[in-house]
């Protein structure tokens, strides 16, 4: 269990999502004989300084990183219906630049793609993409809907655009298990397939 790292994972700062309070999560974490976790919260960042701060202390390496609503078109559309709904994608810092550009994009999206959710879109995340590392995220994310509504090709290609943006070595395909979620194994067999493809 020990080589095991949670990379997915919302605190009480995703606003309606999540539940989990940092000092327990890192304690936990610790008594599990983890090495590492990481704070993904939805659209924002506002606890990763209290994070990493309480993780370094007990000897647990933090991980930061965020899970951004990506907008279906541009991050400054707004238009009633249809940019309200925007895909999920996962972004963790491998390095200092890659934090100082996740901060970048999660402010962006606050101050110009915010529309019902803090949005960026392809063209910000292409030019702040470095020092991330980026996953394909929930069942919301673009590749898992794709591959939920059967069209296998266009998540292929999506995959290789994120793979192209990002460095083939700093994208992946994310699985998720969730016993009460039907849909997330039959996406993950695609998924998988998809991987090894």
């Amino acid at each position: 269990m020990r080589d095991f790292v949670h990379l997915h994972v919302h605190t009480e700062y995703s606003l309606l999502d999540g539940l989990t309070k940092i000092k327990p999560l890192v304690a936990k974490v610790k008594e599990l004989g983890m090495k590492a976790v990481a704070v993904t919260d939805h659209g924002a960042m506002y606890g990763v300084i209290n994070f990493y701060t309480f993780a370094r202390e007990q000897g647990v390496k933090p991980i930061i990183g965020c899970e951004l609503y990506m907008s279906k078109h541009a991050r400054t559309d707004k238009r009633g219906s249809i940019d309200k709904d925007p895909y999920h994608i996962l972004l963790l810092c491998k390095n200092y630049e890659g934090y100082q550009n996740l901060v970048k994009l999660v402010s962006a999206a606050h101050l110009e793609g915010f529309y019902y959710r803090p949005r960026i879109d392809m063209e910000i995340l292409r030019e702040h993409s470095k020092g991330l590392i980026g996953t394909s995220a929930c069942l919301a994310g673009e590749i898992p809907q794709l591959l939920m509504s059967g069209e296998d090709e266009k998540a292929k290609k999506k995959a290789q655009e994120f793979a192209e943006i990002f460095g083939s070595e700093h994208f992946y395909l994310e699985l998720q298990r969730h016993p009460k979620i039907k849909e997330q194994d039959e996406v993950n067999q695609k998924v998988v397939a998809l991987a090894k493809e």
